[in-house]
């Protein structure tokens, strides 16, 4: 059993380098998602398992206590609003900027993408938008999208772009899953000409994001309702430096502005939030 020292030398751990806040009525949740590190590390307690993961050169403990410690929930274009919002907001707008060649591209990113779904959410939404409205000027190559995550082990599975069974229950309706998946055996494999649009990268959210450039649009979703406030106010500060002018912000619909409310204005369409810079 994890002892409170154990239990508080990895709090401190996980939130220096992830920004991941843990309270103490989680000690049970530290304790039995690095439990199995103790056999792989063949150390006998959780001070050893800490102790090694100090006085290591290499990374591979420290990737491994964050593939344990994070939280990869996500599913098909959760919540909804978003991509109504691309489709009926959105996209006329930056597809009417692409013509007047005001953009040479619109770039998106998805922040803590985990496996991959709200990535190719996006791809898919702008892909039908474009069928549906018959435009041959404008295509998927038009829109760079990038995804990133603190997991390599989510990205992998990203990257592959295929989904077991219980995956392709969560959030996806019959139409998408015929039109943009093939069966491969008991998966489903998203199609190559989706896929092939979304650029996934490991990144740490703690990292200067100076280095990607500027967006149209930045979706940073469930993922700050695990950072402590510092960090949340931090984060949001380094989105909206990365934001074009008039860029947009989606966080989850559980999830506040916290002390950056007033750098960004609220808007709302069909009862679904967003916000530009």
């Amino acid at each position: 059993m994890i002892t409170s020292k154990e239990f508080k030398l990895f709090q401190e751990y996980i939130e220096k380098n992830c920004g991941i806040v843990i309270n103490e009525d989680k000690t049970y949740l530290v304790e039995s998602r690095l439990i199995r590190l103790l056999i792989e590390f063949e150390v006998e307690n959780f001070e050893a398992l800490y102790n090694k993961l100090n006085s290591n050169s290499n990374s591979k403990i420290a990737d491994k206590i964050i593939e344990e410690i994070t939280t990869n929930e996500t599913l098909w274009f959760r919540d909804g609003y978003p991509w109504k919002i691309l489709e009926d907001v959105l996209l006329p707008n930056y597809i009417a900027k692409l013509r007047k060649k005001e953009v040479n591209k619109i770039r998106i990113w998805s922040a803590a993408s985990s496996t991959g779904q709200e990535a190719y959410s996006t791809v898919i939404i702008i892909n039908e938008f474009l069928d549906k409205n018959n435009i041959k000027d404008v295509t998927l190559s038009d829109f760079e999208i990038i995804a990133t995550d603190i997991s390599g082990q989510v990205l992998e599975i990203a990257k592959k772009g295929r989904y077991d069974p219980i995956s392709m229950k969560r959030g996806i309706d019959e139409y998408f899953k015929l039109k943009y998946f093939s069966k491969k055996g008991n998966t489903w494999e998203i199609a190559d000409f989706i896929k092939n649009r979304v650029d996934f990268r490991k990144m740490n959210l703690q990292s200067n994001f100076i280095l990607l450039g500027k967006f149209d649009i930045v979706l940073c979703r469930y993922v700050m309702i695990y950072f402590s406030n510092k960090f949340k106010n931090d984060l949001l500060q380094k989105i909206y430096n990365i934001l074009v002018d008039d860029g947009v912000l989606f966080i989850g619909s559980s999830e506040l502005l916290y002390n950056n409310k007033h750098k960004f204005k609220e808007n709302e369409h069909k009862n679904g939030i967003y916000y530009t810079k």
